[in-house]
């Protein structure tokens, strides 16, 4: 993990810096960031990169047609549809790790990858405090206020309850 040691009265305390990553452009802008001006501090051991993978929902809607008009009507998964999804949500979040790892090892540095299943708000501030992260890097995804207000934002939430320091990049 993207560790340093640094003496702290004494002893040694390891620092990990762990990148947390979806499928936008901003989450790929803060890997290139980290990439580009942390250089020193993730060259020194692997860097963490994570992505939480979104659990299935027990619901699901399906439309049926009714002359020119639409009927919605919720129904609940079967076990298998959800295993499905989940399966696809893991082949999708471990080809997205896979490509970020090819992205590291490309400039030289040594990324582990890790995904889990859970809300990417817990999960990413689970994560930090069991593998005792120093330094979380998120990008921004510039949602508007009336979006984050009803949806919350990830880094916002991390900001707020992640146990070690959070640095949000902004694209340009």
């Amino acid at each position: 993990m993207a560790e340093q040691r640094v003496e702290n009265g004494g002893g040694l305390h390891e620092r990990k810096v762990m990148v947390a990553i979806d499928d936008s452009e901003c989450s790929h802008y803060a890997l290139m960031w980290v990439l580009d001006n942390l250089e020193e501090s993730i060259t020194k051991s692997p860097l963490v990169i994570f992505s939480a993978q979104l659990p299935p929902t027990n619901n699901s809607f399906t439309a049926a047609a009714l002359s020119s008009a639409r009927m919605y009507c919720s129904v609940s998964a079967t076990p298998e549809y959800t295993y499905t999804i989940q399966e696809q949500n893991r082949k999708l979040a471990f080809a997205l790790l896979e490509k970020a790892k090819e992205i590291c090892a490309g400039r030289g540095v040594d990324a582990e990858i890790l995904t889990e299943v859970g809300d990417p708000q817990s999960t990413i501030c689970d994560a930090v405090q069991r593998l005792n992260i120093s330094l979380l890097v998120l990008g921004e995804r510039g949602s508007g206020k009336i979006k984050r207000a009803i949806q919350g934002s990830v880094s916002s939430y991390c900001l707020h309850n992640a146990k070690c320091p959070v640095l949000v990049v902004k694209k340009p």
